[in-house]
């Protein structure tokens, strides 16, 4: 009998446990946005456990495991798209969503695939920044009250008068201290608000927006990975002026030339590649577009391109940005499309085999659409409440509306294109038209939203099929 193959544990990093959300916490915080799709919910779930789980691996080990790229395969509205979006908040990762059928292959006018990564990084760059300014908000707004003050009671100024008015009454309090006490005075006005409408001159820097910078017609910036405008404006040199304004529009501009101060752009731009390599998140919607068909011509040679030119970032390769080399080895890229007519072994070999988890994503019926009305953090129901709120009105929806609300998406999908969990914004919207225009003039009002409300509304245009055609 052979003995089975037991290999010895790499040696960890941590001898702590795994970080992040478990698997079923992962599903559980997309049940709250997204019904039913079990399969791809426990798919990505494991993917994102995954990466977690390597980050505490030794360093070699860390770099021969890859991730396990998805495709999902399912009609429009079924939420393919949603499930991707939420993975990426869960972890907080650099997201990125783009059409596949938006790029063409190198040598055709168009975007490069690489551009998904430079948009990446950017993503990832801005987030980070965004982040670190929001850390050293404090002390951006403690210097930022300094400068103020400095306009108010400039120090040298006061210090010249205080030293004559030492000379000539040397029994008067020490200079310093009566310096400051006018300085705490005014610090204590400033906070109070009471200063907002005063006029002061600070000096700030001049916005280079003006600068234009010719490139040649066909080529985009994002194929050539140099932002020629960020070279030209560091070439010139920075331009301060003073300008007069309030205090209140002054406030704002002195934090943020502070806050750019405090902040270490280089150590911003090492974290945000770094979360790009070992966190981002490529979500590469309508994949289906780019499937060529044998004995073909023309377009379809682009869209075999654009495979090819799409399988290194996925095997991993590094791509040249304005912030450096990316290696996208450690990428999770999850595809989508709908796949009428074609499948993924429609793909090239190569590309098929970069994406070894397929997920196929079940048609949203009734009893779905019911649910997606009601369930979810963010349901449709909460959302027109809210906005009708803000007008001092309420909308109560009784469960028998709700229920032939669903029935008459579901029944519109099903003679019609069926274009998912999107039908219920037509029929909402359709439906909710005249109180949504209304609800300024009717403060105070409560709406009932039952069956008859919904048939009497909507009941007419569901019978007509020409008419629903185009406006459900």
């Amino acid at each position: 009998m052979t003995e089975p193959i037991n290999p010895t544990p790499p040696a960890l990093i941590e001898s702590t446990t795994v970080p992040g959300l478990t698997p079923k916490q992962i599903v559980e915080a997309l049940d709250k946005y997204i019904i039913g799709q079990d399969d791809a919910k426990k798919s990505v779930a494991i993917a994102l456990r995954n990466r977690s789980r390597r980050r505490i691996l030794d360093q070699e080990l860390q770099d021969e495991i890859h991730p396990k790229n998805i495709i999902m395969i399912g009609s429009t509205g079924v939420g393919k798209t949603e499930i991707a979006r939420r993975l990426a908040k869960l972890e907080d990762a650099p997201f990125i969503k783009v059409e596949a059928s938006k790029f063409t292959e190198v040598g055709y006018v168009g975007r490069d695939v690489e551009s998904i990564i430079r948009d990446l990084v950017e993503i990832s760059v801005t987030k980070e920044r965004t982040q670190k300014t929001r850390e050293c908000h404090a002390s951006a707004e403690t210097a930022a009250e300094d400068r103020l003050l400095n306009l108010l009671v400039p120090p040298n100024v006061a210090r010249t008068v205080s030293d004559i008015d030492e000379i000539q009454n040397p029994d008067q309090p020490d200079a310093e201290s009566r310096l400051e006490t006018t300085r705490e005075r005014f610090r204590s006005m400033l906070r109070e608000g009471k200063l907002e409408d005063r006029i002061v001159d600070p000096e700030v820097t001049e916005n280079s927006s003006n600068v234009v910078v010719g490139v040649p017609p066909g080529v985009g910036l994002e194929e050539i990975g140099i932002d020629l405008k960020d070279m030209v404006e560091k070439m010139m040199p920075t331009r301060k002026k003073r300008k007069q304004m309030k205090i209140s529009e002054a406030r704002p501009i002195i934090e943020q030339e502070e806050a750019e101060r405090l902040i270490d752009m280089d150590q911003i731009i090492s974290e945000a590649i770094s979360r790009v390599e070992q966190s981002g998140i490529v979500f590469l919607d309508e994949i289906d577009k780019i499937v060529g068909r044998d004995g073909n011509s023309g377009p379809d040679v682009s869209r075999s391109g654009v495979q090819r030119d799409i399988l290194p970032l996925i095997e991993g390769s590094t791509v040249f940005t304005k912030y450096g080399m990316i290696k996208t080895d450690h990428i999770l890229f999850i595809a989508a499309g709908a796949f009428h007519g074609t499948s993924p072994s429609d793909l090239i070999p190569e590309l098929q085999g970069r994406f070894p988890i397929r997920v196929e994503l079940d048609d949203l019926d009734e009893e779905d659409f019911q649910r997606i009305l009601t369930e979810p953090k963010n349901s449709l129901l909460r959302q027109y409440s809210a906005l009708l709120s803000t007008e001092k009105v309420t909308i109560d929806f009784t469960e028998d509306g709700i229920k032939e609300m669903a029935r008459m998406a579901a029944h519109i999908n099903d003679e019609m294109e069926n274009i998912g969990a999107r039908r219920l914004h037509t029929i909402m919207e359709t439906l909710l038209e005249d109180i949504l225009f209304d609800a300024p003039e009717k403060p105070g009002e409560t709406i009932v939203v039952d069956e008859k409300f919904v048939q009497d509304k909507l009941g007419d245009i569901i019978e007509d099929t020409d008419l629903s055609r185009y406006i459900l």
